[in-house]
């Protein structure tokens, strides 16, 4: 099969090229490398450098099908920064993914399959385990901007026939096992790869935002999901959008709060790790955990990488042997 990819150079993004060209189908990727590397693109992929806010250079790349599928990753992410900047989130994820979404209905695409996120769920009263049928409520204008591409994706089905998988997935974490890929965001902001870098010395101590979170140890819980079981999904997905458009959350199903990430690192490693408190910051839910025994029904997926302790010792792996993460 043929696969078209938008931000094929990001961490999710490359993980999930990466399987695909495991699996033996064809991958051309588009990225602007605004905050991906041009050293995660797998060697095997065909890239071009477009940014998807050019419509024009985006319906021509699109025209250069058939696509078998488009997997759409292309974003601003970071709540934090856009909390700060609000409609700058807004107007650039909603604007690129409309750009992508019309060039894909105008050349026939016939399957999507969209990056969305748990932020999503940013509402009070979650449950526990939140179901892909919780009531959606963002907290941040980034969650905001997923659900409007949500709603654009429901409108092409029904207008032209394109239809979608919008997967909701909670904390991807982890790197490739074979070590060919890994987590390298510049800023970086996720919990893991901050905690390995304390850990390794390359910068001061992890600073935990939060000690008074209604959970079982005072700080926030979540979903770890390893990005190679994510990869995974995207592919059995698209045999299902054959029948109709879905959603689904994608997560583990267990969820680990801070001080039990730290835990499993130290005990991966042998090292303690140097940490302090820090005030809660603004847009953090208390606990994200994904109810995702729809999607493991619906397409017999299970994750390979469940426990913590599998998911930060590939990430540690990797980023020893990548201390300065990509060249580019």
């Amino acid at each position: 099969m043929r696969f078209l990819i938008t931000g094929g150079a990001g961490y999710i993004g490359s993980h999930v090229a990466q399987r695909l060209l495991d699996t033996g189908h064809d991958v051309v990727i588009l990225d602007n490398l605004s905050t991906g590397h041009k050293d995660a693109i797998p060697p095997e992929a065909e890239f071009y450098d477009i940014d998807l806010a050019d419509g024009q250079a985006t319906a021509q790349c699109v025209s250069c099908g058939p696509w078998d599928a488009v997997m759409h990753f292309a974003a601003l992410s970071l709540v934090g920064v856009s909390m700060e900047r609000p409609y700058e989130y807004l107007r650039s994820n909603a604007v690129t993914s409309l750009n992508l979404i019309e060039a894909c209905a105008k050349y026939g695409v016939k399957r999507f399959v969209f990056s969305s996120t748990a932020a999503l769920f940013g509402g009070k009263n979650l449950p526990p385990v939140i179901p892909d049928t919780a009531p959606v409520e963002p907290a941040s204008p980034y969650g905001e901007s997923k659900l409007i591409v949500e709603r654009a994706l429901k409108w092409a089905d029904r207008i032209h026939g394109m239809r979608s998988a919008c997967l909701r997935y909670f904390n991807a974490a982890g790197a490739d096992p074979e070590g060919r890929l890994g987590e390298d965001h510049r800023p970086e902001t996720h919990l893991i790869p901050l905690a390995i870098d304390a850990l390794l010395g390359r910068r001061s101590s992890l600073k935990l935002f939060g000690n008074d979170y209604p959970t079982k140890d005072g700080t926030c819980v979540r979903d770890y999901i390893h990005v190679t079981d994510l990869a995974d999904a995207h592919i059995y997905v698209v045999s299902k959008l054959d029948k109709e458009s879905v959603t689904y959350n994608l997560g583990n199903g267990k969820g680990f709060s801070n001080l039990e990430v730290i835990e499993a690192l130290e005990r991966v490693s042998g090292k303690k790790l140097p940490w302090s408190w820090a005030p809660r910051r603004m847009g953090d839910p208390a606990s994200l955990v994904a109810d995702s025994s729809r999607f493991r029904a619906d397409l017999g997926w299970n994750p390979l990488y469940s426990d913590i302790d599998s998911i930060v010792e590939t990430a540690l792996r990797w980023r020893i042997t990548h201390p300065n993460g990509y060249a580019s």
